[in-house]
């Protein structure tokens, strides 16, 4: 293992950790020897994913969009796992999404920029402060290739996206005289429950939508990426990884 941010015993926090990508590098941290906090909404699924990944994972309630909550961070976790080395913003969705900007709801469209921008930014803020007093942290956003590109149908979910891509561009000029690093890893079509849950919970639905794509990314794609950012030197950052699927037509 590389000497660095990513070592054996570093405390690393991931949101979103219940399923999907987030689920998936939560996994991969533990199995590198890092000691995991997963947090997220769905008490049952994290129990469910410690009770696999073992003692490595401590099971964290966590709703990104609950001021009370996130500012919490880092004083409501145990005393030996206070000191983040690594965060992975992993929360995310789409709920309501995939349809035209007059079709959606103010509820939906709040709900998704809530989730995907402010979590996002209110956990970076609550543990930033740490990592800078240390001089140490990698901060991982999950971003899309949403940042990067429009579509139909994404008049919220990509701005919340282009919205992650810049946030974290802006962090890595504000601490660029500092040892902390910034990545932002923007995959494109990765087959997870997303659609599903885009679809309020229509599996079969959100199975149609990635068996129609002509090729989709797996979840364990991303966690190569994330973990290859994590694994280079302290010297060396990885800004942006865009993956995609190879064939996407």
């Amino acid at each position: 293992m590389t000497e660095g941010f990513l070592r054996k015993g570093a405390v690393a926090l991931v949101t979103g950790a219940s399923s999907g990508i987030g689920a998936g590098i939560a996994r991969a941290l533990a199995l590198e020897g890092l000691r995991v906090i997963g947090a997220a909404r769905n008490k049952e699924k994290l129990q469910e994913l410690a009770h696999r990944v073992g003692p490595a994972m401590l099971p964290f309630s966590l709703d990104v969009t609950k001021a009370g909550q996130v500012e919490g961070l880092p004083a409501n976790l145990p005393e030996d796992l206070r000191q983040i080395d690594i965060l992975v913003n992993a929360a995310g969705h789409d709920v309501g999404g995939r349809r035209p900007f007059d079709a959606m709801s103010p509820q939906e469209i709040a709900a998704i920029i809530e989730t995907n921008v402010i979590g996002a930014m209110a956990v970076t803020r609550a543990l930033l402060p740490g990592m800078l007093e240390r001089n140490r942290g990698h901060v991982v956003m999950i971003g899309s290739t949403s940042g990067r590109e429009t579509y139909a149908g994404g008049s919220i979910y990509a701005p919340s996206k282009f919205a992650l891509r810049a946030f974290t561009d802006c962090l890595r000029k504000d601490y660029g005289h500092t040892n902390l690093r910034f990545t932002d890893i923007q995959p494109g079509l990765t087959r997870t429950n997303f659609a599903a849950t885009r679809l309020y919970g229509n599996k079969t639905a959100g199975a149609r939508y990635y068996d129609a794509a002509a090729q989709v990314l797996e979840v364990e794609d991303v966690v190569t990426a994330t973990l290859f950012a994590l694994k280079l030197p302290p010297h060396a950052c990885a800004a942006q990884i865009l993956l995609t699927p190879t064939r996407e037509a």
